[in-house]
């Protein structure tokens, strides 16, 4: 059978619809989260939450921190011995220093956590702001976690830290080159 040139018409159709599936695939990415966004939000959903439960802690507690840091901390070290010690350390002193000004230190907490949510909600809803919030939040970190690596004791937490911060710095910025952001 011979090869006849297609009508019009059906060229017509054809460019529609080619267009039309572009289109809806185009509008698809750019009104859906992915699966690698919707993890960015939960982990700041985690973060949140977390800081509200530190929030909760120093409420609680902020009458008799000191005694309750010793308890904590004897306990951790049974259990764990030094794993994490640093990050123990650095966090009593932290609380006993909102101990000392708990309302003040409530008040950044909660700030904080609005800000996890807020980002949170932006990242699962798709929302643009909330992926560059999320590229220049993780991104302006990295240099200085990558001078702390260097300049201090090496410390596999602050290691993790590190790369976590880089993997979302990435996968933001491939959801947002993907979606056409930049």
């Amino acid at each position: 059978m011979a090869n006849f040139p297609q009508r019009d018409e059906d060229l017509q159709t054809s460019s529609r619809a080619n267009r039309h599936d572009r289109s809806s695939h185009d509008d698809r990415l750019r009104g859906e989260s992915s699966e690698s966004i919707k993890a960015v939000a939960v982990y700041e959903v985690a973060k949140g939450v977390s800081a509200l439960l530190g929030a909760v802690a120093l409420w609680l507690w902020h009458t008799d921190l000191e005694r309750w840091l010793a308890t904590a901390t004897e306990t951790w070290q049974q259990n764990f011995g030094h794993f994490l010690a640093p990050q123990i350390d650095s966090t009593v002193r932290i609380a006993q220093q909102a101990s000392k000004n708990w309302p003040l230190f409530l008040l950044f907490i909660f700030v904080y956590a609005a800000i996890r949510f807020i980002e949170a909600y932006g990242l699962w809803q798709d929302k643009t702001w909330a992926y560059w919030f999320s590229v220049i939040g993780y991104g302006i970190f990295i240099p200085i976690e990558l001078y702390y690596l260097i300049a201090r004791p090496f410390d596999w937490f602050k290691l993790a830290i590190f790369i976590l911060n880089i993997v979302i710095v990435i996968v933001v910025y491939r959801n947002m080159k993907q979606k056409g952001l930049i």
